[in-house]
């Protein structure tokens, strides 16, 4: 899809323009999906005791976590093409919070485990976050612009493993018991999601020019730069196996972690044998890098671009996910407290960039395809999410052994990064559009610097 008037620059401090509105409310409503997503993971040592759940039980229910997005994200990507983002977005705000408020009625294991898998459905919001700043950001910064939102987005896994024992504290503090605490603490991510929902409606538009409808019955949508053939879409998108190789990658990154938010907190809390605050506060370092770590990959993606075009993105791409691994490997070997959480940091440094970096791809592999190149890569991360739930579901190895052997799999998924090629036009057709996107931005500095 040639969508035209893609901003060149993120203006970051603005929200004149519909491209930086959309910036910010797609970070805002995934940084929330995701909060309400892993709510309750810095609460399950109460939930464990709370509903007697076995080691096996919380495997299941962080494999159902994850399990439902696969799905989701397969859907929503062409969902996005047919009716846009902006009503994607905001009805999947609105149905999603309607799980993460009801899971404090879970009574028994099944309730809770439908609960999870219920609430899993928001995963999908990273689909339509990496596909809306894709439609307003042009070539020379959208991967700085997919990164950053998404960065910010999967911050809300970090804040929420330290917000959520504050939230339960403060509840704790006005007289509820534990039992009751951590069932009325869940209702705060539930409740805002829906005023962003109303924002996202409101302030954002499908492109730059306007919504998918209007621009449709006016022509301002041109038959050839539509999306609306969804169909047709995803299956180019399935024929493509640069598609899946990113599929293996995404698995490799975003897959892990999702599998370190859901067990960072109950691993530190029983191996290191911490408070379930300091716990969770240690564990909520691993997404606060998401603030730039993410940012960092798009920016990397994009600087490898200018000097070696979609190749060098490539590159840059299969590098992170390499270090991703053997700094896994490293962190699963770790005895003390303070070495483990300095690894833990730099692990999850390349774990965020590598993310950065596989959507600095994604936008090139098939304009005409986007949401549905988008969804599947997508559905990659929870994908590779539920595989490494079966190793922290197993009562036969330790933790530590699952993170050891998860690494291992990290180095290995590296090399299908390699796999991702582009024919010799569509890296002339890229390097022209990105070299056009550097014109018009220099153009549009140009008055600015020389006016009186």
């Amino acid at each position: 899809m040639e969508i035209r008037n893609k901003a060149t620059r993120i203006t970051l401090f603005s929200l004149k323009s519909v491209q930086m509105r959309t910036f910010h409310l797609t970070w805002l409503a995934f940084f929330l999906c995701f909060f309400g997503w892993f709510g309750i993971a810095p609460l399950m040592p109460l939930v464990r005791d709370d509903l007697g759940l076995s080691k096996a039980e919380i495997g299941n229910t962080i494999i159902a976590s994850v399990a439902i997005t696969v799905l989701v994200r397969l859907l929503i990507g062409p969902l996005c093409d047919k009716i846009g983002p902006r009503k994607t977005y905001t009805g999947l705000l609105i149905f999603g919070a309607l799980p993460v408020m009801m899971i404090g009625l879970a009574d028994t294991y099944e309730t809770f485990l439908l609960a999870r898998l219920a609430i899993g459905s928001i995963g999908a919001s990273f689909v339509i976050t990496q596909y809306h700043t894709s439609m307003m950001f042009a070539p020379n910064v959208v991967g700085t612009a997919n990164a950053t939102t998404a960065g910010w987005g999967n911050l809300g896994g970090g804040v929420t493993q330290m917000a959520m024992p504050a939230i339960l504290a403060i509840i704790l503090g006005l007289g509820a018991s534990e039992v009751m605490g951590w069932r009325l603490a869940i209702i705060a991510p539930g409740a805002i999601m829906l005023v962003v929902a109303a924002l996202y409606w409101i302030f954002t538009t499908d492109c730059p020019d306007g919504n998918y409808r209007q621009m449709r019955e006016s022509g301002q949508l041109r038959p050839e730069d539509d999306h609306s053939g969804a169909a047709k879409g995803f299956l180019t998108a399935i024929g493509d196996a640069r598609v899946w190789a990113l599929f293996i990658v995404y698995a490799a990154c975003f897959g892990v972690e999702l599998t370190i938010n859901n067990i960072a907190a109950i691993y530190f809390f029983d191996r290191f044998e911490l408070d379930l605050q300091t716990a969770g506060l240690i564990a909520g370092l691993f997404g606060l890098m998401n603030i730039f770590a993410r940012t960092l990959g798009g920016v990397f993606s994009d600087r490898f671009a200018a000097k070696g075009g979609l190749s060098g993105r490539v590159r840059f791409l299969f590098l992170a996910l390499f270090v991703e691994g053997v700094a896994l490997i490293g962190f699963s070997m770790m005895d003390a407290l303070v070495i483990a959480v300095a690894v833990m940091v730099i692990f999850s440094l390349f774990v965020q960039m590598s993310e950065g970096a596989t959507f600095g791809i994604v936008p090139f592999i098939n304009r005409k395809a986007l949401g549905a190149v988008a969804g599947i890569v997508g559905a990659g991360g929870n994908a590779g999410a539920v595989a490494a739930g079966f190793l922290f579901k197993s009562e036969a190895l330790s933790y530590q052994d699952g993170l050891f052997y998860l690494g291992v799999a990290v180095v290995i998924c590296s090399f299908a990064a390699l796999a991702v090629r582009f024919s010799p036009e569509t890296i002339a057709q890229e390097k022209a559009r990105f070299e056009q996107a550097m014109l018009e931005r220099s153009a549009q500095t140009a008055p600015a610097m020389g006016g009186d």
